[in-house]
């Protein structure tokens, strides 16, 4: 019998390594060493280790908010049923259109923040989401403005 795999857990380097990448996910790996103190080879090392735990999932675009100002953008609230969360969030992961997804406590159980080309877009992402095997229940409300 195999014995389950410790999570991995960031040291203080890491953090730091993580904190530099969340400003600029594009810096490379010698203005990270240099950021950081420490030889390009130990940057280059963490980051393998932090990619091969999971611990990070991949390097993403950020947008301003402002860039398209024809998105649109909404947060739902979504109850799942039974034991399914697991199979739940691995489906909504699959939504491109689904930008973050939160657990949470109270009446809901998970929060997904989406953003939609147009309202036909979202009005589709609204209607799989709810098709869901699991999901029992949602509330949507869509982002105006930020103040």
């Amino acid at each position: 019998m195999q014995k389950p795999i410790a999570k991995y857990m960031p040291d203080d380097l890491d953090r730091r390594i993580i904190a530099h990448l969340r400003g600029d996910g594009r810096a490379s790996l010698a203005k990270l060493a240099d950021a950081l103190g420490v030889a390009r080879g130990t940057v280059q090392s963490r980051l393998d280790r932090l990619m091969e735990t999971g611990t990070l999932l991949g390097f993403t675009v950020r947008v301003r908010d402002d860039y398209d100002a024809h998105n649109v953008l909404a947060v739902m609230m979504i109850e799942v049923s039974g034991k399914s969360t697991t199979q739940v969030i691995r489906k909504l992961r699959g939504f491109s259109e689904i930008q973050a997804l939160h657990t949470t406590n109270g009446n809901w159980d998970l929060v997904a923040n989406i953003r939609a080309a147009s309202l036909s877009d979202f009005d589709r992402v609204l209607r799989e989401v709810r098709m869901v095997d699991g999901v029992a229940n949602s509330e949507t409300s869509l982002l105006l403005s930020s103040v």
